[in-house]
């Protein structure tokens, strides 16, 4: 098989005999993963990731390492080749620990992509598949809709009023009409081949099928794909903000060493030593790892996202969720289960209740409590047939395959005993967010043809001329309309959502645009949509965290009020809490900001009002979060601060421009989701609390056991341990660490608020001092009561080790004391503190680890002395954490 090189100059008859496609049922499992294997993944080649060897290595990359190195290699060849292997092995040691962190995240970063890679829909096996766009494959048959993204070009053979943007592909702005029957020349230019859809575009109206000609690099899309190779990753500001502190650090610590080394050096001691210790002193001092280690902790946090369902595209989403204000959300599938029964029906001047629950087609229709026969009522029966024949649902295997609502109206049919058996449809015109209806036209089994229309009651009324009585047709007055919205808010009242449906008998087929004119109403059907029970807690939450809970719906104003009473988000049924789409288009953007401040629900709107209303609260310096499914939402999504895509009914417009993915279309974990943003900004504080204050205190104890003129407080061996082995462990754990238990009780974090902030700055430097003001005395009396120079140094390399342990529990919450917290929280913590006591223990009372590292056994009571210090240091902690926050 070897595709042709213009397929848009043949027949698709032509077509499907040189891909060997069944026209009818599609290309078989086994050939499409013989041809997958044969042509490649169906995806542009962008720079693959670091292998594992390059990732190891760069761990070396890093100014102060290598001159560490370098000092370790001098040390070696002028004799003191042990000093030199130890400082290897722990700079290996701290390498392989970083790759590991690096490596992991890395991965959890890769999987996140793949979990939000783009779907296509293909027709295999004679039904609708959806699956990964990188499987689809020459000769594959394309399912296009509203909605989606084009996953490889195709020739199209099918096509009912499909519009295409491909302004990603050719730059033209102006949707492209296309056209499935026309035969073009060769030498047709890209932008005029009609009859052709490319990957990378996007389908605005309309559906078609296609058969798909080209894939990966072979499609127009591909051939330019060398503009978009080696893109670097998108860094976080908070990335970017602490490598600059990094490297402002380290700029600070070099000149540090360089001037406690050079005094070293004054004071006899020799010089390489003292440049192997002035090294160690600016390692200590930088947290290098400090960009790599947020990375991976925004790594771990979204890995979390995705367990709870929230599958995050853009990492900096993860910095803005924490500072999130507002969430605007759609009401249907995500405040609700989107589990549609149809209830109450009203036809012909009467109301009908509906029997049943759920998608099984078992119930009864009732008159004042009495059955009856649809088949007996014609507007009943011309209602549910409407429901029926207005509906794209497909039926696989017993399970319905389609939107919930258009279930739901199927569900109801069947009640009836109605089927599609004897219509044929001949045309449609899709349902859009602007028309909000939907007609198709039909031919029966005598040969007369019908254009039914279902959609939104303004919008159906608005197309019709005549409405169907018991007694036949009568002139859609004025005054009967007011009458039918009065009966529909009625039924919103109730909770129920409402969509009309209408009809016209013809004599012969019309054109898709004549269609919806001169209708004839004949009913409305009423559905419940009952809410999510999580919703309500998670609104709760919302409130108890300081941010605002807004439902943007396109239902009628009474069904969006009755829902958001139920769960919780106004207070009373009061419609003040309602700004209607009409009363949208009448108020200018001041009259709106002053409603915004009380309005909690936005009904019968359109992807065009959400784009202003996000506008505005953006100019009211909120931040927002913004649902949306559809190819229209998608301005609003890219607009807002974080944009929220469906992942179960979002179109792939919609997920592309969003943010995060919910995978269960589900509000409540939206407000996960915001949690765990917020849990992992916090764990980032507290990595920095536990770390820097820990180094600063460590920089005090060395500079002051200088300037007193004692003799070294910690070897470069020392320093190197404690900061490169003994602190990462722990300082990891603070990363995964749980939430605190206020983290939903405090207010949203103001966007412009870095991680340092003037009270975090502020505790920071008191634990150093506090830190210094205990290990420096305690290393002081060791050399007074006359401990030899190693084991004193022993004491204070192990007081070291035991108060970081305290540091780091006591650094689990900026504000919340130490006292209530449970310790038992964090696993990992526990572990790297037991680890890190019998790693101590080990290399102070092995011989061979002592004499490697440079320690001498000390009494057993200086454990129990440096305990009871680790214990004294927790008091006056919290309280400089009490005066300062």
């Amino acid at each position: 098989m070897r595709p042709p090189k213009a397929p848009y100059s043949l027949p698709p008859a032509e077509l499907f005999k040189i891909f060997e496609t069944d026209p009818v049922r599609g290309l078989s499992f086994e050939e499409a993963q013989r041809r997958l294997a044969q042509f490649g993944p169906n995806e542009i080649e962008t720079a693959p990731p670091l292998s594992p060897l390059k990732l190891f290595l760069a761990q070396f990359a890093n100014l102060l390492i290598v001159i560490l190195l370098i000092a370790a290699g001098v040390s070696f060849f002028v004799g003191d080749a042990l000093e030199a292997v130890v400082i290897l092995l722990i700079v290996l040691a701290c390498a392989v620990l970083g790759f590991v962190q690096e490596w992991k995240a890395d991965q959890a970063l890769q999987a996140l992509k793949r979990m939000a890679a783009p779907e296509a829909v293909v027709w295999r096996e004679g039904r609708p598949r959806k699956i990964p766009a990188r499987e689809v494959v020459p000769g594959d048959i394309l399912l296009l809709a509203a909605g989606d993204k084009v996953a490889a070009d195709a020739r199209l053979f099918e096509s009912i009023n499909l519009k295409v943007d491909e302004a990603a592909l050719t730059g033209e702005s102006v949707a492209v009409t296309k056209e499935a029957e026309v035969i073009l020349p060769e030498d047709t230019p890209l932008p005029e081949r009609k009859n052709m859809v490319f990957a990378g575009t996007t389908v605005l109206n309309g559906r078609g099928r296609a058969l798909v000609v080209a894939t990966g690099k072979a499609t127009e899309f591909g051939k330019i794909a060398g503009l978009i190779k080696g893109v670097e990753a998108e860094r976080t500001p908070l990335e970017r903000r602490l490598a600059v502190i990094g490297r402002w650090l380290g700029g600070l610590s070099l000149v540090l060493a360089a001037v406690a080394a050079g005094v070293g050096v004054l004071r006899g001691y020799p010089w390489l030593e003292m440049f192997i210790w002035g090294v160690s002193l600016a390692v200590a001092a930088v947290p290098e790892s400090l960009p790599a280690v947020v990375t991976g902790a925004l790594a771990i946090g979204v890995s979390r996202m995705a367990r709870r369902n929230a599958i995050v595209k853009r990492l900096p989403a993860v910095e803005t969720l924490g500072s999130t204000t507002v969430i605007c959300t759609d009401k249907t599938g995500t405040l609700t289960k989107n589990e549609m029964t149809v209830r109450k029906i009203w036809a012909g001047g009467s109301f009908f209740e509906v029997t049943g629950t759920g998608f099984v087609p078992q119930g009864e229709f009732l008159r004042g409590g009495r059955p009856v026969d649809p088949q007996k009522h014609e507007a009943l029966r011309l209602t549910l047939l409407a429901g029926l024949l207005c509906n794209d649902v497909e039926i696989e295997e017993g399970k319905f395959i389609g939107d919930p609502t258009e279930v739901a109206l199927l569900v109801a049919a069947l009640k009836a005993r109605l089927t599609k058996s004897g219509f044929a449809r001949v045309a449609e015109v899709p349902f859009d967010s602007v028309r909000k209806r939907m007609s198709v036209l039909v031919k029966d089994q005598a040969g007369d043809y019908w254009v039914f229309t279902k959609g939104s009651v303004e919008s159906v009324l608005s197309a019709c001329s005549r409405y169907l009585t018991p007694e036949g047709e009568r002139p859609l007055t004025p005054a009967l309309k007011e009458e039918i919205l009065k009966v529909t808010e009625q039924m919103a009242e109730e909770a129920l959502r409402v969509l009309a449906f209408a009809y016209r008998p013809l004599s012969s087929p019309v054109a898709p645009e004549e269609m919806e004119k001169d209708l004839v109403l004949v009913g409305l059907q009423g559905m419940i949509d009952p809410p999510r029970p999580e919703a309500k807690a998670a609104i709760k939450e919302c409130f108890e965290a300081g941010i605002r809970v807004i439902m943007i719906t396109g239902d009628h104003a009474k069904t969006a009020l009755a829902i958001a009473y139920e769960l919780g988000l106004v207070p009373e049924k009061d419609v003040g809490y309602v700004i209607t789409a009409k009363e949208l288009d009448r108020l200018s953007d001041e009259e709106l900001l002053a409603r915004l401040k009380k309005t909690a629900i936005f009904a019968r709107v359109s992807p065009e009002h959400k784009l202003r209303i996000v506008k505005l609260l953006k100019k009211e310096k909120e931040i927002v979060a913004m649902t949306g499914d559809g190819v229209n939402d998608a301005p609003a999504l890219k607009m807002a601060d974080i944009g929220v895509a469906m992942g179960v009914t979002g179109t792939e417009v919609a997920k592309e421009a969003a943010d995060i993915i919910l995978a269960d279309d589900n509000f409540a974990t939206i407000v996960a989701a915001v949690e765990e943003g917020r849990t992992i900004f916090d764990n980032i504080k507290k990595y920095l609390l536990f770390l820097l204050s820990f180094n600063l205190s460590e920089i005090l104890v060395l500079i002051a056991g200088f300037l007193a003129g004692l003799p070294l407080p910690l070897t470069a061996i020392h320093i190197l341990w404690i900061n490169l082995v003994t602190n990462g462990p722990p300082a990891l754990a603070l990363g995964v660490d749980p939430p605190a238990p206020d983290l939903m009780k405090r207010p949203p974090r103001p966007p412009e608020e870095g991680v340092f902030t003037r009270r975090l700055v502020m505790l920071l430097f008191s634990f150093a001092v506090l830190l210094f003001l205990i290990l420096f005395p305690v290393y002081a009396y060791a050399l007074k009561l006359g401990f030899p120079l190693r084991e004193a140094q022993t004491i204070l390399f192990s007081g070291f080790v035991i108060l970081a342990i305290a540091v780091a529990y006591v650094s689990r919450s900026e504000r919340i004391p130490i006292w209530k917290i449970s310790p038992f929280a964090n696993k990992w913590l526990n572990l790297c503190a037991l680890g890190m006591v019998i790693s101590q223990l080990l290399i102070v009372y092995v011989p061979f680890l002592n004499h490697y590292l440079q320690t001498a056994p000390i009494p057993y009571y200086w454990w129990f002395l440096l305990t009871l210090c680790a214990l004294i240091y927790i008091l006056p902690a919290e309280l400089l954490r009490k005066l300062i926050y």
